[in-house]
């Protein structure tokens, strides 16, 4: 009978542990107040992780990405309300990180920028009907020279720069 006790309180143990789930991972979706989705994505341990999308009130979609530990991560898209994408690029650690795409009002590339968490540290290049139009060349936010032209831009910088 006392070998019993011991039995019975390990597996009531067993028992409660089955029912928590040691990732405490689930779906979860909030709403603005008229009821529309405003976000969708994963929560672990009450902190957004994985894919998430965001949502404007009139219900197109206004960012998408990934979170890790509650901080932006990887490759995101950010669009208006009228669904247009106005820009695109990589965070690290919740910072804007290397080359980051920017759009016009009909969704074509008008300037894309290197950045270094957040800041434009590097090469920018403008465009104008798809074609480049100026390159800029930025230091920690600073712009340092601009070229207009491609021959110009190509006689003091080599392309392989602009990777």
């Amino acid at each position: 009978m006392k070998l019993l006790k011991p039995f019975y309180s390990l597996l009531i143990c067993l028992g409660l542990l089955a029912f928590i789930n040691p990732e405490d991972r689930r779906y979860e979706r909030t709403y603005y107040d008229d009821g529309t989705l405003e976000s969708e994505g994963w929560i672990r341990f009450n902190t957004r992780t994985d894919y998430w999308t965001f949502y404007h009130p009139n219900g197109h979609k206004s960012e998408q990405g990934f979170y890790s530990y509650g901080k932006k991560e990887k490759y995101w898209f950010f669009f208006n309300e009228d669904r247009i994408r106005i820009k695109e690029g990589k965070f690290v650690d919740n910072k804007e990180i290397g080359w980051w795409l920017f759009y016009d009002k009909k969704g074509r590339v008008n300037h894309k920028c290197q950045l270094d968490k957040g800041i434009k540290n590097g090469y920018c290049l403008k465009y104008k009907d798809t074609k480049l139009i100026a390159a800029e060349k930025y230091s920690r936010g600073e712009k340092i020279k601009e070229w207009t032209s491609f021959r110009a831009f190509t006689n003091e910088n080599s392309l392989s720069d602009l990777k």
